[in-house]
């Protein structure tokens, strides 16, 4: 199993709504609000890295209001 813990850039005024995309996502399975560099902190859980890259470039990132990702890697015990 794989884990992700996405940090992302949200664009003024748009944070609500990239929340409430974010957690209809099966994949994020925690979510929360940040304050500083980045506006939120998602959990992603899935199979492999493969699928985490997928996740992160394929579904976060095309979000309306999302500017920018980086993403934390590790591996789940």
């Amino acid at each position: 199993m794989a884990l992700g813990f996405v940090l992302i850039k949200v664009s003024p005024m748009r944070e609500k709504e990239v929340y409430e995309k974010l957690a209809s996502l099966k994949e994020v399975e925690e979510l929360y609000p940040l304050f500083g560099e980045y506006d939120l902190i998602a959990k992603v859980v899935v199979k492999d890295f493969e699928e985490l890259s997928d996740v992160v470039v394929n579904k976060i990132r095309t979000i309306k209001g999302v500017i920018e990702t980086k993403t934390l890697t590790g591996a789940k015990f």
